[in-house]
């Protein structure tokens, strides 16, 4: 069963999410970091922009790629459920940037 990782502090996955999925909801930063920390990345992670809080998907999208590089990994699968424009992009734009330059070293 792959593991997914739901980012979002309003939205519960189980109205979005279809499918067999062992789903962990985590609703701020700190929790998405201590979750990735204590159980390394999952093969999903679904994120979400405004967290109601001073950090954002964003900043967990940052601490995933700060991760990879550390551990030499590539993104795992993502997609974002975010209604936030410009945070979606911007999310999309860093988890993508890693990806080519992960994939360009191999």
């Amino acid at each position: 069963m792959k593991k997914l990782l739901w980012l979002d502090d309003f939205r519960n996955p189980a109205d979005y999410v279809t499918g067999d999925y062992d789903i962990s909801w985590v609703k701020n930063y700190g929790d998405f970091c201590a979750f990735i920390n204590e159980h390394g990345l999952p093969d999903i992670i679904c994120f979400d922009h405004d967290l109601g809080e001073e950090k954002t998907g964003y900043d967990c999208a940052k601490f995933v790629v700060e991760y990879c590089q550390s551990h030499n990994l590539d993104i795992p699968q993502y997609d974002i459920q975010s209604s936030n424009v410009v945070g979606k992009d911007n999310i999309r734009s860093l988890m993508n940037n890693w990806h080519r330059v992960f994939t360009a070293g191999k």
